[in-house]
């Protein structure tokens, strides 16, 4: 009876030990996992980055003048094996120049006031190809607005030292209003002057493709339109000190050389075969793109014309 009392106890304090031995097993394979989680982890981290790193990242937004690098991304028509390119999307174009200031990205797509400028400030830019870009000052229905000297007194949606900034000038000069008259709102997010637009807290704004025709579909008003003086803004930008890095030059041959493809596929088969692709990047309804105006053209790549440049270095020379 008293061997049988000692071999439970003994028993007993076996099992402990077994049951010991298991969990601190099981604390040291747990252990073991969370640091092999811990390095992988870090491993995919370090490989993110120096693939971002590797590739040309151009800042873009949700206008109709970066439909060619959204089919070229599409059509994995950017080359891959060199890096690759990487868009980085914004809804505001200060947000753009903030990433290349900081070297976030390598290229932009932006207008020639804001290039212009980025260059004043220490970032000397190589401009690659002018786009098809065209702004329009839309009032709102209710404002009872419908020609440009009634903007007296009234508020129009724009963003500083940037091509709207100098066409709101160009607007109160021509017309010879008091500039204290005319209000100008810095907005420079797309999506919230469409819903100031919408909510009648605007009097004017100015809008590009496919905003532009948004806004008109809502039977609001265009009182102005940079195709009619013939001003062709819009430009594709990259880090000129970047591109003159051999792997970088090779980099951007190649994008334009998709970039080209992107705009004769899209002048072939028109917007409405891309449809999808612009209601996801710019955030429009398919309603919009189904009316688009029929007569926009994409051009290879060519840089902008030299009197458009004038244009914005001489109103930047006065500012």
């Amino acid at each position: 009876m008293h061997f049988c009392k000692i071999f439970s106890i003994f028993a007993s304090a076996m099992k402990k030990i077994v049951f010991a031995i298991i969990g601190l097993m099981l604390l040291v394979a747990c252990g073991q996992s969370y640091e092999e989680t811990k390095r992988q982890n870090r491993q995919q981290r370090r490989e993110a980055i120096r693939k971002d790193s590797a590739a040309l990242k151009v800042a873009v937004m949700p206008t109709l003048d970066c439909l060619p690098m959204y089919v070229a991304e599409y059509y994995q028509l950017f080359d891959t094996l060199n890096g690759g390119v990487r868009l980085k999307h914004f809804m505001a174009q200060i947000d753009c120049d903030t990433a290349m200031e900081r070297n976030r990205v390598e290229g932009t797509v932006t207008d020639l006031v804001r290039a212009l400028r980025m260059t004043k400030r220490g970032i000397p830019l190589r401009y690659v190809a002018a786009t098809n870009t065209y702004w329009q000052l839309i009032t709102n229905r209710h404002s009872r607005v419908h020609q440009l000297k009634q903007l007296d007194d009234k508020m129009i949606a724009m963003a500083r030292f940037s091509v709207t900034d100098m066409l709101s000038d160009l607007i109160v000069d021509s017309l010879k209003l008091r500039e204290e008259h005319v209000f100008r709102v810095q907005i420079n997010d797309l999506s919230v002057r469409m819903q100031m637009l919408q909510n009648n807290e605007m009097d004017a704004l100015f809008f590009p493709e496919p905003w532009a025709t948004k806004a008109r579909m809502g039977k609001n008003i265009v009182v102005f339109d940079t195709r009619k003086p013939d001003m062709q803004m819009g430009v594709i930008a990259f880090r000129d000190k970047e591109m003159r890095r051999p792997e970088r030059h090779k980099q951007l041959e190649l994008f334009v050389k998709a970039y080209n493809a992107a705009c004769d596929s899209i002048n072939k088969y028109g917007f409405r075969h891309y449809r999808d692709l612009i209601v996801k990047n710019c955030g429009v309804e398919a309603a919009v793109v189904d009316s688009l105006p029929k007569d926009i053209k994409y051009q290879h790549a060519i840089g902008p014309r030299q009197k458009d440049i004038e244009r914005a270095q001489n109103w930047l020379s006065k500012k």
